[in-house]
């Protein structure tokens, strides 16, 4: 089956897309396959035949199936950090910003495109560069999270980062099973129900000025 509506043939013959544009339509059909079959059982043909372009056409762009798979998860490794840095920049009200942060994980696993299960439910975990990118993915939106803590309270880098990663791996795990759930519980109470827990905790350290 090819993509539908990609601009490939017109009048049964190959339409020469703007490289950036060829190369969008590539990754779109490659996270499809990925997505549905893993990057194993994925072949290069299956991919190009999503895209409705030739293998030659796909190699021009992409000289392997890693550099696919790294591609995307480049893509969308970045997309969640700079979620997690926006909620952290875009307020100065702290339940705010956990309430955000909380949010970019539920939106991030509750996409229709699935893309998160290339982050968090790779089949290529050891595989050194993938491993790479998706602890750049943690790490990313840990050291966002840090800097404010540190902001704010004006604790220690090694106090920040812990409670930064427990903020983090709160939202990322509960996004995880809500979804694994079969979202039970409505998306907007989830994501309230996870951050109340969230700023309960956080909001105990007191604002740099303030008495404990």
């Amino acid at each position: 089956m090819t993509a539908a509506g990609n601009g490939a043939q017109t009048a049964g013959r190959p339409t020469r897309l703007p490289r950036s544009a060829r190369r969008k339509q590539l990754l779109a059909a490659a996270q499809e396959v990925f997505v549905a079959q893993g990057y194993h059982a994925a072949a290069m043909d299956d991919i190009a035949e999503r895209a409705g372009v030739s293998k030659p056409v796909l190699y021009q762009h992409f000289p392997g199936k890693m550099d696919l798979y790294l591609a995307l998860l480049d893509t969308h490794c970045d997309a969640i950090v700079a979620q997690v840095q926006d909620a952290m920049h875009g307020t100065s009200d702290n339940k705010e910003r956990v309430s955000a942060s909380v949010r970019a994980y539920f939106d991030f696993v509750d996409h229709e495109s699935e893309a998160f299960r290339l982050v968090f439910e790779s089949d290529l975990r050891n595989d050194p560069a993938v491993r790479q990118r998706v602890e750049r993915v943690e790490q990313g939106c840990i050291a966002a999270i840090t800097d404010t803590i540190i902001s704010d309270t004006g604790v220690s880098r090694s106090h920040a980062e812990l409670l930064a990663s427990g903020l983090v791996g709160a939202a990322e795990t509960a996004a995880q099973f809500w979804l694994a759930g079969g979202r039970q519980v409505p998306k907007a109470e989830a994501e309230a129900l996870v951050a109340a827990l969230s700023w309960r905790g956080i909001a105990s350290f007191p604002l740099q000025g303030e008495s404990a």
